[in-house]
C-alpha cells in the first residue's frame, strides 16, 4: 500500500498510548479506591487527548483491568468523551511489556504507579531496549492528571524522557 500525504497540517504518523486508571481517570473519592465504575476524569485530560486526536494522533488507551471489567472501564471511557482508536486489556499470561512491544507507541503516557510499588509496575519499564529507545515515555505523578502536558504533541518532545 502506498499512502501518499496531501496536508501535514491535518495529518502525522503518530500513536499515543495512555495508561487509563491513575493516569487519566481516578476514583471519585478515596472510598471509591476498588470501585473502578465510580472513576471519574483528571482535569482536563478529555480536552487535551481530543486535542492530540485532532492533530491527526492515534490514540490508544490501556487498561489494568481485565475480562469484563476492561469493558466497564471502555464505557466509562465513551461516556466522558473521551477519544481514541481503542481500549486494551491484558489476556491472561500478558504483561504491558508484551503490549508495548506489540503496538510500538510512539509516546508512551502513563503515572508513576506510586501507590503500587513504583517503577517496577510500569508500562515502559521492562521493554525491550531496543524498542524502548524508539518510544518517548512520559511520566506523570499517579492522579495528578496530564493536565501540564502540551496540547501541542509536537511540544510533548519537550517534556519526555527517552
Amino acid at each position: 500500500m502506498r499512502k501518499i500525504l496531501l496536508n501535514a497540517k491535518y495529518h502525522i504518523d503518530l500513536t499515543i498510548m495512555v495508561f487509563v486508571e491513575g493516569t487519566i481517570i481516578k476514583p471519585k473519592s478515596w472510598l471509591s479506591l476498588y470501585n473502578h465504575n465510580r472513576y471519574v476524569p483528571i482535569g482536563n485530560a478529555v480536552k487535551i487527548i481530543k486535542t492530540w486526536q485532532q492533530q491527526g494522533a492515534n490514540i490508544i488507551f490501556c487498561t489494568s483491568r481485565k475480562k469484563s471489567q476492561a469493558d466497564d472501564i471502555a464505557i466509562l471511557l465513551k461516556e466522558y468523551g473521551f477519544i481514541g482508536s481503542f481500549l486494551i486489556a491484558r489476556e491472561p499470561k500478558e504483561s504491558y511489556k508484551d503490549i508495548v512491544e506489540m503496538l510500538q507507541p510512539d509516546i508512551l503516557i502513563e503515572d508513576d504507579c506510586k501507590s503500587i510499588g513504583g517503577a517496577w509496575q510500569m508500562c515502559i519499564t521492562k521493554v525491550n531496549l531496543d524498542i524502548k529507545k524508539n518510544i518517548l515515555s512520559i511520566v506523570v505523578p499517579e492522579f495528578q492528571g496530564i493536565d501540564h502536558l502540551s496540547l501541542n504533541i509536537e511540544q510533548l518532545y519537550d517534556v519526555g524522557t527517552f
